[in-house]
């Protein structure tokens, strides 16, 4: 099944590189590391569905990572919410709701994001009212490692454990690189599992481009009762093709045609051998 996943995600990918060459702009970098987290919380891990989105036990999620939000249009599109088509032909356009941030006025997005350090704060606020609700919905959000030097991220995380919300599970997606260059020259953050533990937090490391591991690790992440959850997904910024892997350049980058079809190649010949796997 996880292979399977595997092979669907390189789809998924290739949507999304199209998604961004319509609209003539995205952050493709974040895209796709950030793909395999999406994909899985979407289509194997959240009870959400666009049949469930008005049901107040339904799981939420929050994109706090916003400017990952073609990477999210391609997943939504795959898990029924969104029209592939209409999302290509309109992301970008004048007057169009696909913009360039997550949209909550579009089925299946609960929140507008994209102004960082955001993300984590609200889903306290989500997690905090179902508890006082007795709902049992999980609430889940994914950050960028970047994202972590925004002091309202820690805010939340004092938060998270001081009302011991374990229905509450983060993502970091930690690619090591932002739009400045590698994080640990703009601002240091390791150890990340040992900060996270101080704030009273279960924290798991996993490989974020691997879904036997981010299977075991959102595991660990519901069976874990009294405290929330952090996983800090260890993942490559341009996951998918050797053009965009670990280079910062990438975080915001438009591919020229020659570019667009070696990334296309090596995506096919990544599905395929997923495929075959």
């Amino acid at each position: 099944m996880n292979e399977n996943m595997k092979a669907l995600s390189f789809k998924l990918r290739k949507d999304t590189v199209d998604i961004i060459m319509a609209g003539k702009g995205g952050h493709i970098g974040g895209d796709m590391s950030v793909m395999d987290i999406l994909s899985w919380l979407y289509l194997k891990e959240m009870n959400v569905t666009p049949g469930n989105m008005e049901d107040p036990g339904r799981d939420r999620f929050i994109l706090s990572k916003g400017h990952a939000v073609e990477a999210y249009y391609a997943v939504l599109c795959e898990a029924g919410f969104l029209d592939l088509k209409e999302v290509t032909e309109k992301f970008s356009k004048f007057g169009s709701q696909y913009i360039g941030h997550p949209n909550n006025h579009l089925p299946g997005i609960e929140m507008n994001s994209g102004s960082l350090g955001h993300g984590l704060p609200v889903a306290v606020g989500m997690a905090l009212a179902g508890k006082m609700d007795n709902r049992d919905y999980r609430v889940y959000t994914v950050m960028g490692d970047g994202e972590l030097a925004e002091g309202s991220v820690w805010e939340g995380a004092m938060s998270g454990h001081n009302y011991n919300l374990d229905n509450l599970c983060a993502v970091v997606d930690r690619n090591r690189l932002q739009i400045s260059g590698n994080t640990e020259d703009v601002m240091k953050q390791d150890d990340q599992i040992e900060r996270w533990k101080a704030f009273g937090w279960n924290a798991i490391s996993c490989d974020g481009n691997d879904f036997n591991e981010l299977s075991e690790a959102f595991a660990k992440a519901r069976e874990h009762k009294g405290d929330p959850s952090v996983i800090i997904a260890n993942t490559i910024k341009g996951y998918g093709s050797e053009v965009m892997e670990n280079k910062a350049s990438w975080h915001h980058h438009l591919p020229n045609e020659e570019e667009y079809a070696r990334i296309m190649k090596d995506l096919d010949e990544r599905k395929e051998m997923a495929e075959n796997e």
